[in-house]
């Protein structure tokens, strides 16, 4: 993973010498922090290839994933199988990734307004593709899942025009409000990290990104489901972390933000939503509005994954003795 940063570096500085700027060597200081003029200089080749390779990396990944769950003398799982795990095991490297970036420029910016991190820009310009690439991928779970339901058609038959659209109306359906996210943060959120913020407020992003720690405990959930392990210790851990690290991560972070902002401002946290623009209100809003259905969804999970199990009713045979 550090490797991968290590790359984003070297591509940015490698095409930001090119420029011959004449601070060029202090753009990437030790702590990674810059001056606003030299950080908004991120050179556009730099950028476009670390896009390039994102949307190389994360397809590359899910294949070597799949084969090797498939092909593996230990394993030799299914296609549907190896699709589904290889899946949750790319979001799940991506999650770690983002995180960890996060975490890297919340914490170097020390002045969460104006400091910022050659990591922003770059982890987000390589994470672009990942949205595109989870929405094909969750597409071809489903399909899988249909297939194996046997909703696919006779064995080697000839496939009814229309079962293609079906199943994608079907996945569409399903996983519309996933679908939906992917699409704002592809078309609207990377638009505005890129263009609207003009380099301010890198600390802010960098909290976001790590608003993936959950995902991790929510892909592992997934593959305990796929192999009916609900009942075992490990799926009840996994669910209390998956239930803390959303809820901290992704329902009390934008709280944290506004109180963060508010002791930068010298306002107190309610007094905070009244002193910025109506448009981050609503912005904060439509990003924190999916999160609390989605946590919504876990604590229903958790309450029957932790509900003491009733009795089964007695047989026939019982109640007639």
């Amino acid at each position: 993973m550090f490797c991968i940063f290590f790359l984003f570096k070297e591509i940015l500085l490698l095409n930001f010498k090119s420029l011959q700027f004449e601070h060029s060597s202090s753009y990437f200081s030790s702590s990674g922090c810059q001056s606003p003029s030299l950080a908004s200089t991120l050179p556009l080749r730099g950028m476009t290839l670390l896009f390039v390779v994102g949307c190389i990396f994360f397809p590359v990944i899910f294949v070597l994933l799949c084969w090797g769950l498939q092909n593996h003398s230990n394993l030799k799982m299914e296609r549907p199988e190896a699709v589904l795990v290889a899946s949750k095991l790319v979001s799940s490297v991506q999650a770690v990734m983002a995180s960890t970036a996060g975490y890297i420029v919340s914490t170097s910016c020390k002045h969460i307004i104006d400091d910022q991190h050659w990591l922003s820009s770059a982890y987000t310009q390589f994470a672009v593709p990942y949205f595109i690439y989870d929405i094909y991928a969750m597409f071809l779970c489903h399909w899988h899942k249909h297939q194996v339901k046997g909703h696919g058609g006779d064995e080697g038959g000839a496939r009814a025009p229309d079962s293609t659209w079906a199943v994608a109306r079907g996945y569409l359906h399903k996983e519309f409000l996933m679908v939906l996210h992917h699409a704002v943060m592809v078309l609207v959120c990377f638009p505005l990290s890129v263009v609207w913020r003009q380099g301010k407020g890198d600390f802010f992003l960098g909290c976001l990104l790590m608003a993936e720690v959950s995902t991790p405990f929510v892909c592992l959930g997934k593959i305990l489901i796929q192999y009916k392990q609900q009942h075992t210790l490990l799926h009840k851990v996994n669910g209390a972390l998956m239930l803390l690290s959303f809820l901290c991560c992704r329902v009390l972070l934008f709280p944290y933000l506004y109180w963060a902002y508010g002791r930068h401002a010298g306002l107190p946290l309610l007094a905070v939503p009244l002193a910025i623009p109506a448009h981050v209100n609503l912005g904060a809003a439509l990003l924190l509005a999916p999160q609390l259905y989605w946590f919504f969804l876990i604590c229903r999970g958790a309450c029957r994954l932790f509900r003491p199990r009733s009795s089964p009713p007695p047989s026939p045979s019982q109640t007639q003795d």
